[in-house]
């Protein structure tokens, strides 16, 4: 946080305007566009708040499917089990640890011999590194799958010079307090089409018709944005490319310092687009190196070093074990092996050398007890 917020937020205790709505959400929603070159959107609640009214808008209803990454955290598929829907996950691919274009296709093409042509694509943008869109588009125009995209951890990142979240029918944001940008909690949803963002603004509002009675011809949600968080949320904008470069340099420090070590592999950055590095990740592989993953978060958490695995795939966790899954493990090796080190915008040189620092020492403690 700096000034550019407190201002904002000031301005709007000066001015009275707490509530969802006013002027800072408006702004805040058009600065955004602005940044991403999204043409329409909602300022929501959460990202989760927004993958919902995707689905919601999308049509999605009980007996539905909808395919879903696997490696990514539980808030990108909980949506679609409130709609009563099912989630199909698939794989990862090695090259950008996203959705794996081929185990998509087999997807589409057994659900539908089964009967069941999904009725969306939500795909995630892995840790601030783009999907490779253009397959997935492909894929979604031959079968006539509307797109949704989860950017809520690559907001600052690109593909092939686009923003990350404006090729779907609806992009997804979250400005939750981890993520590159904060409001402390929040989210947006956009999209190209006017008309989908000023229905997803309605039904945020609980939905409420033009009357001067409270009156309801449709189920509403509570998702709106407070006009205190969008004034935070308005300030991080104006720092977003500081906050992206920070994270990058993160990445180049661990990356130049513990990137020649045998069994340590960086997450790749594919050549077609620009990651925001919103978290370094590596992986371990204990064969070539004599330290598991969890030899190195443990020896870490004991000097007061937090880091975590990668995300669980979904179809591994209990809540989403018996819904279809498509893949060959890809996903499974970079949860065994994949680690995610310290990573905040405002890490010193410091901060990161006592990173490398213990790194190092359980790397090589292990390394040479294995050898003995």
């Amino acid at each position: 946080m700096g000034d550019k917020e407190f201002a904002f937020v000031k301005e709007a205790f000066e001015s009275n305007w707490i509530a969802p709505v006013g002027p800072h959400v408006d702004m805040f929603e058009k600065e955004f566009c602005e940044i991403t070159g999204a043409r329409y959107a909602a300022a929501v609640s959460s990202g989760s708040a927004a993958i919902h009214l995707a689905l919601i808008l999308l049509g999605i209803q009980p007996g539905d499917e909808v395919i879903c990454s696997t490696l990514t955290f539980a808030a990108s598929a909980n949506p679609i089990v409130y709609q009563g829907a099912t989630p199909v996950f698939t794989d990862s691919e090695p090259r950008t640890w996203n959705m794996d274009c081929n185990c998509l296709e087999d997807a589409i093409r057994d659900r539908i011999r089964k009967g069941k042509l999904p009725k969306a694509i939500l795909i995630v943008h892995l840790y601030g590194q783009s999907a490779d869109i253009d397959p997935i588009m492909n894929l979604c125009n031959q079968y006539d799958i509307p797109l949704i995209e989860d950017a809520a951890e690559s907001l600052g990142a690109y593909y092939k010079g686009r923003h990350t979240g404006t090729f779907g029918k609806f992009g997804i944001f979250s400005f939750n307090g981890n993520k590159i940008i904060t409001c402390s909690s929040g989210g947006m949803l956009v999209s190209n089409e006017e008309g989908l963002i000023k229905k997803a603004k309605f039904l945020a509002t609980q939905a409420r018709d033009p009357a001067p009675h409270y009156q309801h011809s449709h189920i509403g949600y509570n998702y709106r944005l407070s006009n205190v968080l969008a004034g935070i949320g308005r300030g991080q904008l104006r720092v977003l490319a500081e906050r992206v470069e920070a994270r990058r340099a993160n990445f180049d420090f661990y990356e130049k310092e513990l990137g020649c070590l045998p069994g340590i592999q960086f997450m790749p950055e594919a050549a077609f687009g620009r990651s925001n590095r919103w978290l370094t990740c590596l992986t371990i592989d204990p064969s070539r190196c004599g330290s598991t993953r969890e030899d190195v978060r443990l020896a870490l958490e004991s000097e007061n070093i937090e880091s975590r695995p990668v995300w669980k795939p979904l179809h591994m966790q209990p809540v989403f074990q018996n819904y279809p899954y498509y893949g060959s493990g890809v996903a499974e090796e970079l949860f065994d092996k994949g680690l995610c080190l310290p990573s905040g915008s405002n890490l010193s040189k410091e901060d990161l050398q006592r990173v490398v620092k213990a790194f190092l020492r359980v790397y090589q403690t292990n390394l040479i007890q294995n050898k003995n």
